[in-house]
Protein backbone atom coordinates (compact mmCIF):
# COMPACT_ATOMS: atom_id res chain seq x y z
CA UNK A 1 0.00 0.00 0.00
CA UNK A 2 1.41 3.39 -1.01
CA UNK A 3 1.94 6.04 1.63
CA UNK A 4 -0.27 9.11 1.45
CA UNK A 5 1.64 12.16 0.26
CA UNK A 6 2.90 14.32 3.11
CA UNK A 7 1.05 17.60 3.48
CA UNK A 8 2.88 20.90 3.32
CA UNK A 9 4.20 21.93 6.72
CA UNK A 10 2.97 24.83 8.77
CA UNK A 11 5.75 27.41 8.47
CA UNK A 12 5.95 29.77 11.44
CA UNK A 13 7.86 32.98 10.73
CA UNK A 14 9.18 34.64 13.88
CA UNK A 15 10.09 38.25 13.15
CA UNK A 16 10.89 41.27 15.29
CA UNK A 17 13.49 43.85 16.19
CA UNK A 18 16.92 42.89 17.44
CA UNK A 19 17.28 41.48 20.93
CA UNK A 20 13.61 40.58 21.25
CA UNK A 21 14.12 36.86 21.72
CA UNK A 22 13.48 35.52 18.21
CA UNK A 23 16.23 32.90 18.37
CA UNK A 24 15.37 31.66 21.85
CA UNK A 25 11.67 31.50 21.00
CA UNK A 26 12.21 29.70 17.69
CA UNK A 27 14.41 27.06 19.31
CA UNK A 28 12.06 26.62 22.25
CA UNK A 29 9.00 26.29 20.00
CA UNK A 30 10.62 23.72 17.71
CA UNK A 31 11.95 21.72 20.69
CA UNK A 32 8.61 21.84 22.51
CA UNK A 33 6.64 20.75 19.45
CA UNK A 34 9.05 17.90 18.68
CA UNK A 35 8.97 16.65 22.27
CA UNK A 36 5.27 16.98 23.06
CA UNK A 37 3.11 16.76 19.93
CA UNK A 38 4.34 13.84 17.83
CA UNK A 39 4.87 16.29 14.99
CA UNK A 40 8.14 16.51 13.07
CA UNK A 41 9.34 20.03 13.86
CA UNK A 42 12.34 21.84 12.40
CA UNK A 43 14.10 25.02 13.49
CA UNK A 44 15.62 27.24 10.80
CA UNK A 45 18.27 29.55 12.24
CA UNK A 46 18.89 33.12 11.16
CA UNK A 47 21.25 33.03 8.17
CA UNK A 48 22.45 36.62 8.71
CA UNK A 49 23.99 35.83 12.11
CA UNK A 50 26.20 33.09 10.66
CA UNK A 51 27.03 35.26 7.67
CA UNK A 52 28.22 38.12 9.91
CA UNK A 53 30.30 35.75 12.03
CA UNK A 54 31.91 34.19 8.94
CA UNK A 55 32.59 37.56 7.27
CA UNK A 56 33.55 39.39 10.46
CA UNK A 57 31.29 42.32 9.58
CA UNK A 58 27.75 43.37 8.82
CA UNK A 59 26.60 43.23 5.20
CA UNK A 60 26.72 46.03 2.68
CA UNK A 61 23.65 47.25 0.84
CA UNK A 62 24.52 45.24 -2.28
CA UNK A 63 24.63 42.01 -0.22
CA UNK A 64 21.15 42.31 1.29
CA UNK A 65 19.14 40.64 -1.51
CA UNK A 66 21.33 37.52 -1.54
CA UNK A 67 21.05 37.24 2.25
CA UNK A 68 17.25 37.53 2.11
CA UNK A 69 17.05 34.90 -0.62
CA UNK A 70 19.36 32.54 1.26
CA UNK A 71 17.15 32.79 4.37
CA UNK A 72 14.16 31.84 2.21
CA UNK A 73 16.08 28.95 0.62
CA UNK A 74 16.93 27.58 4.08
CA UNK A 75 13.27 27.71 5.07
CA UNK A 76 12.22 25.95 1.88
CA UNK A 77 14.90 23.29 2.34
CA UNK A 78 13.62 22.51 5.84
CA UNK A 79 10.04 21.87 4.68
CA UNK A 80 10.32 18.32 3.29
CA UNK A 81 9.79 15.73 5.99
CA UNK A 82 8.48 18.16 8.60
CA UNK A 83 5.02 19.01 9.87
CA UNK A 84 6.06 22.36 11.35
CA UNK A 85 8.98 24.60 10.41
CA UNK A 86 9.84 27.33 12.92
CA UNK A 87 11.89 30.13 11.39
CA UNK A 88 14.19 32.41 13.35
CA UNK A 89 13.38 35.29 11.00
CA UNK A 90 12.49 35.55 7.31
CA UNK A 91 13.55 37.64 4.33
CA UNK A 92 11.17 40.29 5.62
CA UNK A 93 13.59 41.26 8.39
CA UNK A 94 16.40 41.70 5.87
CA UNK A 95 14.16 44.11 3.98
CA UNK A 96 13.32 45.99 7.17
CA UNK A 97 16.98 46.38 8.09
CA UNK A 98 17.94 47.32 4.54
CA UNK A 99 15.47 50.19 4.81
CA UNK A 100 16.56 51.12 8.35
CA UNK A 101 20.31 51.03 7.71
CA UNK A 102 20.56 52.03 4.03
CA UNK A 103 17.27 53.81 3.30
CA UNK A 104 16.68 51.08 0.71
CA UNK A 105 13.17 49.77 0.20
CA UNK A 106 13.96 47.81 -2.99
CA UNK A 107 13.66 44.49 -1.14
CA UNK A 108 10.22 45.17 0.33
CA UNK A 109 7.97 43.76 -2.41
CA UNK A 110 9.96 40.55 -2.89
CA UNK A 111 10.37 39.98 0.86
CA UNK A 112 6.65 40.51 1.47
CA UNK A 113 5.74 38.10 -1.32
CA UNK A 114 8.18 35.46 -0.04
CA UNK A 115 6.90 35.84 3.51
CA UNK A 116 3.23 35.73 2.50
CA UNK A 117 3.75 32.72 0.25
CA UNK A 118 5.99 30.82 2.65
CA UNK A 119 4.65 31.49 6.15
CA UNK A 120 1.34 30.16 7.38
CA UNK A 121 1.70 31.94 10.70
CA UNK A 122 3.61 35.09 11.64
CA UNK A 123 4.69 35.86 15.19
CA UNK A 124 6.15 39.28 16.01
CA UNK A 125 8.29 39.43 19.13
CA UNK A 126 7.36 42.31 21.43
CA UNK A 127 9.83 44.91 22.67
CA UNK A 128 9.40 43.80 26.29
CA UNK A 129 12.80 42.11 26.72
CA UNK A 130 15.90 44.06 27.74
CA UNK A 131 18.32 44.84 24.92
CA UNK A 132 21.53 42.80 25.13
CA UNK A 133 24.70 43.54 23.17
CA UNK A 134 25.67 40.81 20.72
CA UNK A 135 29.02 41.78 19.26
CA UNK A 136 28.88 43.80 16.06
CA UNK A 137 25.63 42.23 14.79
CA UNK A 138 23.30 44.42 16.86
CA UNK A 139 22.99 48.18 16.44
CA UNK A 140 21.63 49.21 19.83
CA UNK A 141 18.39 49.68 21.73
CA UNK A 142 17.64 52.91 19.84
CA UNK A 143 16.79 50.98 16.64
CA UNK A 144 14.24 48.62 18.14
CA UNK A 145 11.19 50.90 17.95
CA UNK A 146 11.88 52.12 14.39
CA UNK A 147 12.47 48.53 13.27
CA UNK A 148 9.29 47.34 14.99
CA UNK A 149 7.33 50.21 13.40
CA UNK A 150 8.71 49.44 9.93
CA UNK A 151 8.01 45.72 10.31
CA UNK A 152 4.40 46.28 11.34
CA UNK A 153 3.93 48.78 8.51
CA UNK A 154 5.18 46.26 5.93
CA UNK A 155 3.05 43.47 7.38
CA UNK A 156 0.01 45.74 7.15
CA UNK A 157 0.88 46.80 3.60
CA UNK A 158 1.23 43.15 2.62
CA UNK A 159 -2.05 42.19 4.28
CA UNK A 160 -0.17 39.69 6.44
CA UNK A 161 -1.90 38.85 9.71
CA UNK A 162 0.35 38.49 12.73
CA UNK A 163 0.26 37.96 16.46
CA UNK A 164 2.53 39.78 18.90
CA UNK A 165 4.21 37.54 21.46
CA UNK A 166 4.90 39.03 24.90
CA UNK A 167 6.46 37.68 28.08
CA UNK A 168 9.78 36.45 29.35
CA UNK A 169 11.13 32.91 29.36
CA UNK A 170 8.45 30.24 29.73
CA UNK A 171 5.68 32.87 29.59
CA UNK A 172 6.83 33.94 26.10
CA UNK A 173 6.85 30.32 24.94
CA UNK A 174 3.36 29.76 26.35
CA UNK A 175 2.09 32.91 24.64
CA UNK A 176 3.45 31.68 21.31
CA UNK A 177 1.99 28.22 21.87
CA UNK A 178 -1.39 29.78 22.61
CA UNK A 179 -1.39 31.32 19.14
CA UNK A 180 0.15 28.28 17.45
CA UNK A 181 -1.87 25.37 18.92
CA UNK A 182 -5.09 26.01 16.97
CA UNK A 183 -3.07 26.06 13.73
CA UNK A 184 -1.11 22.85 14.30
CA UNK A 185 -1.71 19.93 11.95
CA UNK A 186 -2.93 16.70 13.49
CA UNK A 187 -0.13 14.46 14.69
CA UNK A 188 0.86 11.71 12.30
CA UNK A 189 0.30 8.19 13.68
Amino acid sequence: MAEAPRRAPLVVGIVGAESTGKTALARALADHLAQTTGLAAAWVPEYLRGWCEAEGRTPRRDEQRAIARRQTALIEAAAPGHDVVVCDTTALMTAVYSHTVFGDDSLDAEALALHARGCGLTLVTALDLPWIADGFVRSGPHVREPVDDRLRLLLAQGGIAYSVVHGQGPARLQAALGVLRPRLPAAVS
